[in-house]
């Protein structure tokens, strides 16, 4: 999780995510470095947009509220929402959980 969060640090700073600056942070945090997982951090990040991948992860749905005059249409017409809401998040987590299997094999998690 250290060369993740070492890679966010530098990305916050706007420093570009290279092997060095990345053993830098690292090293500044009083971490024992390990080469292969430095190197591994820098090549899985080099095509990856972070900044679109925090901005996807933060993203929250946000369901409109229904009007009280008219709830008993609008609330079939919402569960129906709701579901398909509810079948995109579960492939988004889906995708998610790829994700995160991915960085765990990664880093030997």
């Amino acid at each position: 999780m250290e060369y993740i969060y070492a890679s966010l640090m530098l990305h916050a700073a706007g420093k570009e995510i290279n092997e060095e600056n990345l053993k830098k942070v690292l090293e500044a945090a009083g971490v024992e470095v390990d080469e292969a997982r430095v190197k591994a951090v820098v090549a899985a990040l080099k095509n990856i947009n972070i900044d679109e991948v925090i901005k996807s992860a933060t993203a929250m749905p946000v369901a409109p509220a229904a009007a009280p005059a008219a709830a008993a249409p609008a609330a079939a017409e919402e569960k129906k929402e709701e579901e398909e809401e509810k079948k995109e998040e579960e492939k988004k987590e889906v995708s998610e959980e790829q994700l995160a299997a991915g960085l765990e094999s990664l880093f030997g998690f």
